[in-house]
């Protein structure tokens, strides 16, 4: 069966990661799923940034959760990624909004507009300063789109027990998986995963520890696999019937998977 092809963090391999030009340009690549990862500012509004400071990703000092939206709003979160677009005098002007930092309530909002269905992964950071209040400012997101019940599109990853198991208690119908770091970690994991919780291993580790992978599928726990971006690493991927790859290409992904249909049939 052919794996779902989630955008991490849009389509991240071309386009800054976490802005809205990277999730525009997943769907349109035809990405079945997005993914992200979010963060709780000062003010408590989620967005989607990976890092617990701006160093990387917007080329300044300061922490999110520190940082209320409206400071953040005024930062360039994509200039780092192609540092030399300016430059190009050929490109057409730019919507400054795809390049902003991006709210979870403008990502789930782009999705339920656009023209096809889309599910949304989205992953909790944790450590962070505000512990629960992550989990509940999340579940009340999706309670505003009804998505916070079963059938909802949306799933929620962590690498935080505690955290999925907090999500349980407030949203019950939500599909968790719960990320696996060090394939050494996969028996006590094993032991204290929800039964219908879903595995989501890193591909370098599935690649190292080819008896990870085996393990997990004999625990009858379906795998969500990240970061997968190289046909190698597919191919391991659809070896071990996993559900759906994380990638930063999700249209080289979907050409890869097209052109072994087409060679199988």
């Amino acid at each position: 069966m052919r794996p779902q092809v989630v955008a991490h963090r849009g389509a991240s391999y071309e386009n800054a990661e976490h802005t809205l030009g990277a999730y525009v340009a997943a769907l349109d690549a035809g990405a079945d799923a997005v993914e992200c990862d979010v963060r709780l500012t000062a003010d408590g509004h989620l967005v989607c940034v990976h890092d617990r400071d701006l160093r990387r990703t917007a080329r300044t000092r300061g922490l999110i959760s520190t940082m209320e939206l409206a400071e953040l709003d005024q930062l360039d979160f994509a200039s780092w990624k192609n540092p030399w677009a300016d430059l190009d005098d050929e490109a057409p002007p730019r919507d400054e909004r795809l390049d902003r930092v991006l709210t979870l309530r403008t990502l789930l909002e782009t999705v339920a507009d656009y023209e096809r269905p889309v599910e949304v992964a989205i992953e909790t950071k944790h450590p962070t300063r505000y512990g629960g209040l992550v989990e509940r400012r999340l579940v009340e997101e999706l309670r505003r789109f009804g998505w916070d019940r079963p059938g909802s599109p949306v799933r929620v990853m962590s690498f935080s027990w505690t955290a999925l198991q907090r999500l349980e208690r407030l949203a019950p119908g939500i599909r968790l998986v719960l990320l696996v770091e060090h394939a050494h970690h996969w028996p006590f994991v094993s032991r204290l995963i929800g039964d219908d919780w879903l595995v989501g291993p890193g591909i370098d580790e599935l690649m190292e520890h080819p008896r990870l992978g085996r393990r997990i599928t004999r625990s009858g726990h379906d795998m969500h696999v990240w970061t997968v971006n190289t046909p190698a690493e597919l191919e391991r991927c659809l070896e071990l019937g996993v559900k759906a790859v994380i990638t930063d290409r999700p249209a080289y992904v979907h050409d890869l998977l097209d052109k072994r249909d087409a060679a199988s049939g």
